[in-house]
């Protein structure tokens, strides 16, 4: 069966879970936000086409890292890496925290007018949930953003991105849990 055509703007995300915590100077913050709950803090920090989780839980910290870029980045704590492409769903239990990761990644290719309605719905949802929103202009000259959407629950917290790329309309989204089990 032959496979659909993606673009290559597609096939430049990773997502990339790590047991450990990363560094904002690894990265060009343009926006950033903490929530703390009950027995975890999350940490969100949104960049041109990416984002970091960062969530802790007493000492235990793990971070979840979407991004565009290819090299530089640390390896050292990686306890996944796949590309951010298609649609794929991933867990991964936290044993010895009681830390529960759940991600889900979907990828669309939209035609122009579809990308540019699209575009407007993200700006709109954004102002609706108080989102973190990054927009800018794209070397093609045109209209790109990545959007944070973050819930607090008692024991979880749901983030929903998403990463528009003008060039080849590609659509990001990713829908993350992490959920504490355990007291």
């Amino acid at each position: 069966m032959q496979q659909p055509t993606k673009s290559l703007a597609a096939v430049a995300h990773t997502l990339i879970l790590y047991k450990r915590a990363l560094h904002p100077e690894l990265f060009q913050l343009k926006a950033r936000r903490t929530i703390t709950h009950g027995g975890y803090e999350l940490e969100s920090w949104l960049m041109q086409g990416s984002h970091v989780l960062r969530f802790q839980s007493r000492s235990f910290i793990a971070c979840e890292l979407v991004t565009d870029r290819d090299g530089g980045l640390p390896t050292n704590g990686a306890v996944a890496t796949f590309p951010a492409v298609g649609e794929k769903d991933y867990e991964h239990a936290f044993a010895e925290a009681k830390v529960k990761y759940v991600t889900t990644v979907q990828t669309e290719t939209l035609s122009e007018n579809l990308y540019g309605a699209t575009y407007q719905e993200m700006i709109d949802l954004a102002e609706e949930t108080d989102a973190l929103l990054h927009r800018w202009t794209g070397p093609d000259g045109g209209r790109n953003l990545s959007m944070l959407d973050l819930q607090r629950y008692s024991r979880e917290v749901h983030a929903q991105s998403y990463h528009l790329v003008s060039q080849g309309g590609l659509v990001l989204r990713t829908q993350t849990i992490f959920e504490c089990s355990g007291n």
